[in-house]
């Protein structure tokens, strides 16, 4: 009886390390660089929320307590985030992650609410703030400046007569 206790506990165990394994590969997309399909799993608490600014329907922008910055990726589109009445989030413990979280979205006063969990939470620099929102078309890329022209001597032109 033990032995086969034994033998089932180690098979539970092999398969629970197995799909612990595949739950926490990546699929590549972090080392491409890319904040808006990073799969980084940042976490702040729900009652730091400062701020938010909506970038599309599967995208926003989180300002939290110290101005810190959070990329939130949702796991699928909320049409009619950018014109909702508010916006807010669900989490058992107060911390706001990707797995574990959702966003709910409110239509209106007295309307119905609907929720979408959050692919990935990312927390931000400013320059990769400048650069989703300029991606996103929420601001114009800074225009820059051509380097001032320098004088070169010796290189004249002589005209012949």
């Amino acid at each position: 009886m033990t032995i086969k206790c034994f033998s089932k506990q180690t098979l539970i165990l092999f398969f629970s390390c197995l799909l612990l394994g595949c739950a926490t590969s990546g699929d590549g997309y972090e080392s491409a660089g890319d904040p808006v399909h990073s799969r980084s799993n940042d976490c702040f608490l729900q009652s730091s929320i400062r701020n938010y600014q909506v970038l599309d329907d599967s995208n926003l922008i989180v300002t939290g307590s110290g101005k810190r910055t959070y990329h939130i990726e949702l796991a699928s589109r909320a049409y009619g985030l950018r014109s909702s009445w508010s916006i807010g989030f669900r989490s058992r413990t107060g911390l706001i992650c990707s797995t574990g979280s959702a966003l709910v979205v409110s239509e209106g006063f007295g309307s119905q609410q609907y929720s979408t969990r959050l692919r990935s939470v990312r927390q931000i620099t400013p320059d990769e703030l400048e650069d989703l929102l300029v991606r996103f078309g929420k601001k114009e890329p800074e225009e820059q400046q051509a380097p001032a022209e320098e004088e070169v001597t010796g290189a004249e032109v002589e005209e012949l007569g």
